[in-house]
């Protein structure tokens, strides 16, 4: 029997997209056909896991032994099961019932299927729309096999490995399909190999991501310091990225990685015993870009209406809640809150105050953060007196998945031992592919390359490409650390010789003198003239 290879897998998970592509938005299908995807691998992983214990085992025994498994599946849970009742009238029905009996049934995977409801008719449709739809799905993954042993693998790779990463494509194609909708979820993976390098997780690590989506980033970061070796924590606001990051996680065999549901701004999850931030070692993020209302979660009664015997000026009007350093009981905002309208520094100052004695960030954000003013110029001017920037990188444009705009890379690092601050400016360093840009192999070493020569002491200036700026240097730019106040990218354009052109006007005009005499002699002999 042939071997179920990464082109199998990608072939049936885009069959399952393309059931459900006219039917409701791609933000919202992934989430039906990842789901029904991970279903089938637990299905096929725990039978073949029975199927080796029956070697050995029989009667009470392999009952006891099969109850120490990583999890179980009673047959209704199983993708089966579903299979033999795809014509069943309640089809969603029994779906999102095997869902809720995996994660009632199994601690391990408690709350992994969030807020996924295959009996939606919201998005699904009535039964009579609904249970083709849901049958076609079961179908679509039907002939898939994703025993781990049935799985082929190259040198040096698990089965994990080839169905986390088909599983991580679809993530992204879904990305694609999403548009706008995809930015929360997903970053370029190229993006995040350079953010990997650059945190470089080594073992006894602790990695983290506050805005985790997908997850896939988190991955990628401590896939370099060993999965067996580091510790994986993450927090997620949206339920939907919640669920797809646990099952990404679960798929590549990380089962004890900490991904926690809810607002890190407001409502930070991952504490110490004493109730302040967990220190992380690596934090990697792409974080929503400019979030308006970030500090909403940290209101403690919504609006306060005006009194309007006291204050007949402002009669009918409410007063608007204000954030202040106070009501953040880490301080994180004590040398300054961020504007109402744009939270990237709210995300980055978060990080910041999370970081270990030896921690490192690699954070995207727009270019904003770098040079705007008011109270983010104040913030700024703060993180670079107490020396904690190490570099930032300018990233193409039309990169991220839900923007166009050109993104960086912040690089914040602990324990410095030097004042200056790296720039480079890889803004030009990239291809074209289809709709997005992408970077290329020898971009991502670029970066990579002279970061790490910076790090290691050595020369990183490299003419229109990047640069080592002094505090001094940034002093006198007022703290701005726009990245063309440093990087001098600018092309002179070449000089024109205007004796030669002016010869090559006159030849012209000779060569054309005599076309037309040319054409005068024979529109007279035809009389036409």
């Amino acid at each position: 029997m042939a071997k179920t290879t990464f082109d199998d897998i990608k072939r049936a998970l885009w069959a399952g997209a393309n059931t459900f592509r006219d039917n409701i938005d791609a933000s919202n299908y992934k989430d039906y056909v990842l789901s029904m995807f991970f279903v089938k691998y637990l299905s096929d992983t725990f039978d073949e896991n029975v199927k080796e214990l029956e070697k050995e085992y029989s009667g009470i025994r392999l009952e006891r032994q099969i109850a120490n498994l990583p999890f179980s599946l009673k047959k209704e849970y199983t993708f089966d099961y579903l299979l033999e009742n795809q014509f069943a009238p309640d089809l969603g029905t029994k779906i999102s019932e095997a869902l809720t009996g995996l994660e009632s049934s199994n601690a391990i995977l408690s709350g992994i299927f969030r807020g996924i409801d295959f009996n939606s008719e919201s998005n699904l449709g009535k039964k009579e729309q609904k249970n083709p739809i849901l049958r076609n799905l079961l179908n679509d993954f039907a002939d898939l096999d994703l025993h781990p042993s049935n799985i082929e693998v190259n040198e040096n790779q698990v089965p994990a490995d080839i169905i986390g990463d088909a599983y991580e494509y679809m993530i992204g194609e879904f990305a694609t399909m999403a548009g706008k909708k995809a930015g929360s979820f997903f970053t370029p993976q190229q993006v995040s190999e350079i953010m990997a390098q650059i945190v470089s997780p080594v073992e006894g690590d602790r990695v983290y991501d506050p805005t985790c989506g997908s997850g896939s980033l988190l991955i990628r970061a401590a896939r370099k310091g060993g999965f067996d070796k580091v510790q994986m924590y993450g927090q997620e606001k949206n339920n939907s990225s919640i669920s797809m990051a646990r099952m990404n996680m679960f798929i590549h065999d990380i089962q004890d990685a900490n991904i926690k549901w809810g607002d890190t701004l407001a409502n930070p999850q991952h504490l110490d015993s004493d109730g302040n931030l967990m220190k992380f070692d690596c934090i990697v993020a792409n974080m929503p870009f400019s979030l308006d209302k970030w500090a909403s979660g940290f209101n403690p009664g919504g609006e306060v209406s005006v009194d309007e015997e006291t204050d007949k000026s402002k009669k009918g009007k409410k007063k608007e809640f204000k954030m202040e350093p106070g009501l953040d009981r880490w301080h994180r905002f004590d040398i300054g809150v961020p504007p109402a309208s744009k939270g990237d520094w709210a995300f980055l100052l978060h990080m910041i105050a999370s970081m270990s004695g030896n921690g490192r960030v690699a954070a995207v954000a727009p270019h904003g953060v770098l040079f705007r003013g008011a109270s983010e110029g104040k913030i700024r001017q703060a993180i670079v007196d107490k020396n904690l920037i190490d570099a930032v990188i300018g990233l193409p444009e039309n990169l991220f998945y839900g923007t166009s705009i050109p993104a960086c890379i912040i690089v914040f690092r602990k324990g410095r031992n030097n004042s200056d601050v790296l720039f480079i400016d890889a803004s030009k360093q990239f291809k074209k592919d289809k709709a997005k840009n992408v970077l290329r192999d020898e971009d991502i070493a670029k970066i990579v390359d002279t970061y790490k020569a910076y790090r290691n002491g050595e020369s990183a200036e490299n003419d229109k490409y990047s640069h080592v700026a002094t505090l001094n240097k940034i002093k006198e730019n007022e703290y701005n650390l726009n990245i063309p106040r440093y990087v001098d990218t600018f092309e002179e354009e070449e000089i024109i010789d205007i004796d030669a052109v002016n010869a090559e006007i006159t030849e012209l005009k000779v060569q054309i003198a005599v076309v037309e005499a040319e054409m005068d002699k024979y529109l007279e002999e035809l009389g036409l003239k």
